[in-house]
């Protein structure tokens, strides 16, 4: 296998070569973390691209307008060839592909692939170790049929039905959706996750497998205490506002010049807390000296930790209370760019954007790893930028592998 693109250093999952399908968020967010840790992904686009390329935001000097921002965060790392799977030809040269792969990942509506003659049993009887992943709204009828097999979903539906919609909010009736997308991501993370525990039982036995997750599932999971709440306590959780139903103070605190997390899970923090706060007495009350005397006093609680923050600032605050109790600021996006600890952990990678004299910004690499450190190699590729090279490593495989031409290609 070719060493993919910007790659010097192999990542821990070199020698894995993935066929990725996926579009938008959820889908390419799964691949990203494996071409991120050394994976050889290749994107295969339809003829006229991925259509997330067209989505902003875009440099302002950027002329060619290969893609944007949202299409270069989670496609870096990539290689690109563009096949029409709708044409007999790309059919058979998707097949050639899927010979020499260890995964390929998909995340199209239920059928699709089965429809265009290249459904999981199809491929796996052309490559018995290849692991299928797939990550769709309600998952597949293959591992469990969804009476919502067939609805569409995106973050917003997974983050309604799976649960975090509804214990997120400021006031028992005023659900609230969650900023970040991750009614994607936390999907993508898990089906990531699958993937690579299913090549670990392909290395062991020669057999692939089928895999999927989904959205909805995988928001359920994430929102795991309200099933043993609902089952133990027989309550219904609703949104809480900025705190925690079993903690505190554990939350949001306005500051003079904005908003802190404190959190006291533990009876220690919060003595060290109302040390902090010139209250000492506080951290003795007989009141306030548990935590669940704390819950059930919480609005004295709170009313007294408000007092004191709204007078500070975040620095000062952090000041006060950093290393001591579990303390935090809440950062803006500019905020974020300023934070040493951002920098030391390399938390924001530069890349290159074609058609741009400047480099953008995107988000690092949060696993750390000390012998295979996983990075953003490379920009996001160009539509079919890597066609050749990929075409030249299949046909030494497979000789009949030809470009897709126009005459191929079917509507």
């Amino acid at each position: 296998m070719s060493t993919p693109p910007g790659g010097s250093l192999p990542g821990a999952l070199a020698g894995l070569k993935v066929i990725d399908l996926t579009v938008m968020l959820a889908g390419p967010f799964c691949t990203m973390l494996l071409a991120d840790q050394g994976a050889d992904v290749i994107k295969v686009e339809p003829p006229e691209g991925d259509h997330t390329r067209t989505v902003g935001p875009f440099m302002p000097d950027d002329g060619l307008r290969a893609f944007g921002g949202y299409f270069q965060s989670v496609n870096r790392n990539k290689r690109s060839i563009a096949l029409d799977l709708k044409s007999a030809a790309g059919r058979a040269d998707f097949l050639k592909l899927v010979a020499g792969a260890d995964v390929v990942v998909e995340n199209f509506r239920t059928g699709v692939m089965d429809r265009l003659g290249l459904g999981y049993e199809t491929l796996a009887a052309v490559n018995p170790r290849l692991v299928y992943a797939c990550l769709r709204g309600f998952g597949d009828p293959r591992t469990g049929a969804s009476p919502y097999v067939d609805w569409p979903a995106y973050d917003v539906v997974a983050q309604a039905m799976g649960g975090v919609m509804g214990i997120t909010g400021p006031a028992p009736d005023q659900p609230l959706k969650v900023g970040p997308g991750i009614g994607d991501t936390v999907p993508a993370t898990m089906l990531a996750f699958g993937i690579l525990a299913a090549v670990r039982h392909a290395d062991r036995t020669g057999k692939g497998q089928f895999v999927d997750i989904a959205m909805y599932d995988a928001i359920l999971a994430l929102c795991e205490r309200i099933a043993f709440q609902h089952s133990y306590a027989g309550v219904v959780p609703h949104p809480e506002g900025n705190g925690h139903p079993l903690l505190c103070p554990f939350g949001l605190f306005r500051a003079a010049d904005g908003w802190v997390s404190i959190a006291c899970p533990q009876d220690r923090f919060w003595r060290d807390l109302c040390t902090a706060m010139g209250r000492p007495e506080l951290g003795t009350d007989p009141r306030y000296a548990l935590n669940n005397d704390r819950v059930v006093h919480r609005a004295e609680v709170i009313e007294a930790v408000t007092a004191w923050t709204t007078t500070r600032s975040k620095a000062e605050l952090g000041a006060a209370l950093g290393g001591l109790v579990p303390f935090g600021p809440v950062n803006d996006a500019a905020d974020i760019f300023a934070d040493p600890h951002v920098a030391v952990r390399e938390m924001l990678q530069p890349v290159d954007h074609p058609g741009s004299a400047r480099r953008g910004m995107i988000a690092g690499v949060p696993l750390r790893m000390t012998l295979t450190q996983g990075r953003v190699r490379a920009r996001a590729p160009l539509l079919d930028e890597h066609a050749d090279d990929i075409r030249a490593e299949f046909t030494r495989a497979a000789p009949s592998l030809q470009k897709t031409s126009n005459q191929d290609q079917t509507s």
